[in-house]
């Protein structure tokens, strides 16, 4: 059973691997800061948040979406100098319209705190909620509840994370899709090690770019090296649901699947080349794909859950992107009732020195599997990251629409 706390109160951490999850019913930015004795962070790398999603030892990370996030934190595995970890949010509004912030404090699917924030005459737009510290040796949690005038950025600032403002130019919407080209779907070779970025930002940029209907597209100026480009899937599991629950093997079992064994989603990419070849990325068929050579996009290790920290992963090696014509990202409900506002789904593209670039997969028809997320096309050697976000029966239905040429058979993974 778990034990609430009040605003001061503090309760002992086990010393094991935790998950802190905060919910509110409008959008917040979470944001976690590691600590030294003096308050503030060693470096930029101790900021976790939707642009940094873990620290620069993978210790802390966050998966999250507007109104309900996770910070996974190992706690046994923190540097020594590190004091604490604060948790916070920000919002354009103040907490009285944003309504009540529940937190609570998590081993596994076990709650063993919860704290409720209360938005009653609260006109603050960044809060600092609570914090794990160490006292003698042991870990422990305190809720907070702590307003701070301003938000992300003087917050983040106060722990002492240096803060830029660049925001790439938004483009105009994009037409339609053309992709009649011949094709080649040989299967990829074994996945090689992932090369890391040789870019850095001098320092962290809190701007997010989120695509709309109304905003759909984004274009990143051309490059010579655009560095590891990651594209990540996550979605909200709940945590009451049994992640060991059983696969259910076939596609065609999706629209059977309404059990309490949670929702598996799955993400993939079509790439089209310079080349004219065309192959396609995804976890059915063991089909990982390549960094280092043809087509130059990977796909990181199948996570079956939604709960691992992070979600699902696609790596494209940005040093070849003028080898690429056009990547086609796209989901599917592998597992699961096909309703996609129940997933809470977003998808977010990182290319370093840039905000990272959202879209989310919560409109459109609940009962279909398949979603066209977005596109990342070659201009003249610049990115266009356009946005589709459009629901199939499956990928057969998705591949007529946009003209790719597949052949397409029945799977399992």
């Amino acid at each position: 059973m778990s034990q609430t706390l009040i605003a001061g109160a503090n309760a002992p951490l086990p010393n094991d691997n935790i998950s802190i999850r905060i919910m509110s019913q409008n959008a917040i930015d979470c944001a976690a800061y590691r600590l030294t004795t003096d308050g503030r962070v060693r470096g930029d790398g101790d900021m976790i948040f939707y642009g940094q999603t873990r620290s620069d030892d993978g210790n802390v990370s966050f998966r999250g979406h507007d109104s309900d996030g996770f910070f996974d934190i190992n706690l046994p595995a923190q540097p020594v100098n590190i004091d604490k970890i604060a948790l916070a949010f920000s919002s354009d509004q103040p907490l009285a319209q944003i309504g009540d912030v529940d937190i609570q404090v998590m081993r596994g699917n076990q709650v063993l705190l919860s704290c409720q924030l209360s938005a009653t005459g609260r006109s603050e737009k960044a809060i600092i909620l609570a914090e794990c510290y160490r006292r003698q040796g042991s870990w422990k949690f305190r809720f907070i509840a702590q307003g701070f005038d301003g938000g992300l950025k003087p917050l983040s600032e106060h722990f002492g994370v240096e803060i830029a403002d660049d925001v790439p130019t938004q483009a105009n919407p994009v037409a339609a899709i053309n992709t009649q080209k011949p094709i080649n779907t040989q299967k990829a070779g074994s996945p090689p090690p992932i090369p890391t970025a040789n870019t850095k930002a001098s320092s962290v940029n809190l701007s997010k770019i989120t695509l709309t209907k109304n905003q759909s597209s984004i274009n990143l100026k051309k490059r010579d090296d655009f560095g590891k480009i990651s594209v990540n899937l996550n979605w909200n599991q709940k945590p009451n649901i049994d992640k060991q629950a059983p696969k259910k093997g076939l596609l065609s079992d999706l629209f059977k699947s309404h059990s309490a064994g949670g929702i598996d989603l799955d993400v993939g990419a079509m790439i089209h080349l310079k080349t004219g070849e065309k192959t396609l990325i995804q976890a059915l068929g063991n089909r990982f794909g390549s960094l280092s050579s043809a087509p130059y996009v990977y796909l990181r290790a199948d996570d079956r859950t939604g709960q691992t920290s992070g979600g699902e992963w696609l790596d494209i090696n940005g040093q070849q992107w003028a080898q690429i014509e056009e990547i086609f990202i796209f989901a599917f409900i592998y597992e699961g009732a096909p309703n996609w506002a129940q997933t809470d789904g977003v998808v977010t593209i990182h290319v370093p020195e840039q905000p990272p670039i959202e879209t989310r997969l919560t409109e459109g028809a609940g009962n279909l599997p398949m979603c066209a997320i977005a596109r990342l096309v070659n201009q003249n050697g610049s990115i266009n990251v356009e946005r589709i976000n459009e629901y199939f029966k499956g990928h057969q239905e998705m591949d007529k629409a946009f003209n790719w040429g597949f052949s397409w058979k029945r799977g399992s993974k």
